[in-house]
């Protein structure tokens, strides 16, 4: 990898199950060996979709450093990747449950959260029910060669962070989601103008199949900060390489 450049990969799959930890052991070398040094996942990758319920139940939500964020740690260390994940994490002092991004180094280590502030509550996506919404501002984090910032779903239909982001030296934003196929066009919309108006490469993982009644589904995308679609994919790993000068080119032609 250049200093000019970062490889990343798109992991367009959920890993709940009885096997989930082993595909996504899988899938992260998979990804390692396609060049990448960080794997994009979707939206609270190793739960089932657990908001298609309006039942919050204790067993969906772990403490910090929990059982699905040490595997995703163990993960990454073992496959030498970072990964962008998430969880639902319960506060030890408040009981407030959260949408947490994750994001692990190479070695497992922990160097970035970030708790979902936009919480829908409708049909198949009762998330009210589930999570608080976040109450910190995200910031960019330079980890990985290229700043990033970090976004879940329905916040970057709001786009005055990610513009905010931008302004603050984020080069790429992370946006994982849940979404129906139906809804693809809309969010392609919202993401094109999203990377030209923050002049940064956005990336947005989707759940890759119904759950539990949730008619979740549809491509994964790729946007460049020129708001060109770089790449829409519903493969299980699509590798893809982001340059910083197209973020430099961007930003002096808007």
């Amino acid at each position: 990898m250049s200093a000019g450049e970062l490889r990343v990969a798109i992991v367009h799959e959920v890993f709940h199950g009885a096997d989930g930890t082993d595909r996504l052991r899988q899938r992260l070398e998979e990804s390692r060996e396609a060049g990448a040094k960080l794997a994009l996942l979707p939206e609270l990758p190793l739960h089932p979709w657990v908001p298609a319920s309006r039942e919050a139940r204790e067993q969906d939500a772990e403490p910090p450093e929990g059982p699905i964020h040490r595997s995703m740690a163990e993960a990454a260390r073992e496959a030498e990747i970072g990964v962008h994940g998430g969880a639902i994490v319960r506060d030890p002092a408040t009981g407030k449950r959260f949408n947490r991004a994750l994001l692990f180094d190479r070695q497992g280590e922990l160097v970035g959260t970030y708790d979902k502030m936009h919480v829908p509550c409708e049909d198949g996506f009762w998330e009210a029910d589930h999570y608080e919404p976040g109450e910190a501002l995200p910031r960019p984090i330079d980890a990985f060669g290229m700043p990033l910032g970090m976004q879940i779903c329905s916040d970057v239909q709001r786009p005055s962070i990610p513009n905010a982001l931008g302004a603050m030296g984020a080069e790429l934003i992370l946006a994982p989601r849940a979404t129906p196929a139906t809804s693809f066009e809309r969010w392609r919309t919202i993401l094109r103008a999203i990377a030209v108006t923050s002049a940064t490469y956005v990336i947005s993982v989707n759940r890759s199949m119904p759950e539990g009644g949730a008619p979740i589904g549809g491509a994964s995308i790729a946007v460049a900060p020129d708001g060109s679609v770089l790449m829409e994919a519903t493969s299980p790993v699509t590798p893809l390489v982001l340059e910083r000068a197209a973020v430099a080119k961007a930003r002096q032609d808007y």
